[in-house]
């Protein structure tokens, strides 16, 4: 999952393939990485890519601001998902 969100952010937003381009715990707002068309776009891709829906009251930094933040998020919906 980690190795699929990272490369999704370098390739579409960062447009690189150089890993050290960004770290995991790296801001998307603060860096500059994304503005609110970014923001939807990684609703977008986590969405299709791991079978989850993004709900209004979730699109928050702590939910999707960076790669660490984007796993954990993903994460925690899976498990809702299987306890439901």
């Amino acid at each position: 999952m980690k190795k699929t969100i990272k490369q999704y952010i370098l390739e579409n937003l960062l447009f690189t393939e150089d890993e050290s381009a960004i770290q995991d715990n790296d801001s998307f707002l603060d860096g500059g990485i994304i503005d609110s068309t970014g923001v939807m776009e990684i609703i977008l891709f986590i969405e299709e890519t791991f079978g989850i829906r993004v709900n209004d009251d979730e699109m928050l930094p702590a939910n999707l601001d960076s790669v660490d933040n984007l796993i954990a998020f993903v994460q925690s919906k899976q498990a809702q998902a299987v306890a439901a």
